[in-house]
């Protein structure tokens, strides 16, 4: 964004809010940098966008690399002379500083699996390609970042979760859940813009092109997705609970996990509220009082990223 459209929009697009409804009880240094990672996962995607919109491979190809760089070595690109470079590294250098090693590569390795996701939906987009209602929902987790949200509320609670734990079915149902229920929901919301700009990735899109709904048949679909989200979520949340309270043995150890654990399945059962509220807050989603129905008026049209 320039500035002037940084003083206008900013606050209204409400993107660390967002993450303050997410992420409840973190310390205030871990949720400024969860917050400042989010926004820039959105000026990202915004940048990711402009990038397929005016057709510029050669500019995206360079920064998926870059990317990829700066969150291997974070503090070797803190001065890179794009800021979106730049600006990775000083959130994720920020966000390793909290946990072991261990949580760090899993973040990493789950971030580098979105950003080849990312450069997928470039060749989608870019092709006109729509794809398939199954294929599309798996690429949607990872351009969704399920794993990234659901490994920062590790970072909320203060501790990396045990293998016992996070893997434990229940966990990741749970966790898979409030990510479905989140990317679907922005699926629906977003709907009116990406069919005006003829975009590609979007269940509602696929689910049309694919399946054969009509526009409203593929939105009450979603509707329907998103309700059964709510619904399983709740099932799974108990067997977490009653996980939780199986951890808590009488150990220090035993204790402090079941306590991180009903903290991370509270700010799972966070992310539906906090989803819900940000989709009909933020500027990001209000299409009818736009000019063009498919651009946001506060996103810079200019070659940004071509240096």
């Amino acid at each position: 964004m320039p500035a002037d459209k940084v003083a206008e929009y900013a606050d209204g697009l409400c993107y660390t809010d967002l993450m303050a409804g997410f992420y409840l009880g973190a310390p205030d240094e871990v949720m400024q940098a969860i917050a400042d990672y989010s926004a820039w996962f959105f000026v990202w995607d915004d940048r990711h966008d402009r990038d397929v919109v005016h057709g510029r491979s050669s500019s995206w190809r360079r920064l998926r690399f870059r990317l990829h760089a700066a969150l291997d070595f974070p503090a070797e690109h803190l001065h890179h002379s794009d800021p979106l470079v730049a600006g990775l590294a000083d959130s994720v250098g920020r966000l390793y500083s909290f946990l072991p090693g261990t949580w760090n590569a899993r973040f990493a390795r789950h971030f580098h699996a979105v950003i080849d996701a990312y450069d997928r939906e470039f060749h989608n987009r870019t092709e006109g390609r729509v794809p398939g209602v199954e294929e599309y929902l798996a690429l949607r987790r990872l351009t969704f970042a399920h794993w990234i949200w659901t490994d920062l509320l590790e970072l909320s609670a203060g501790t990396e979760l045990p293998d016992r734990a996070r893997k434990h079915p229940a966990y990741r149902r749970a966790a898979l859940l409030c990510q479905e229920f989140a990317a679907w929901y922005n699926d629906l919301c977003s709907l009116p813009k990406e069919i005006a700009g003829d975009e590609v990735h979007n269940l509602g899109i696929s689910l049309i092109t694919h399946e054969g709904l009509t526009l409203e048949e593929a939105v009450e679909e979603l509707r329907r997705r998103v309700g059964e989200c709510i619904s399983g979520f709740l099932a799974a949340e108990k067997d977490v609970l009653l996980l939780a309270d199986r951890l808590a043995d009488g150990t220090v150890r035993g204790n402090e996990t079941s306590a991180a654990v009903r903290a991370c399945v509270g700010n799972m059962r966070n992310w539906f509220s906090s989803v819900y509220w940000f989709h009909h807050e933020s500027g990001r989603y209000m299409v009818d009082s736009w000019d063009d129905r498919s651009t946001p008026p506060y996103v810079n049209n200019e070659a940004a990223g071509e240096k």
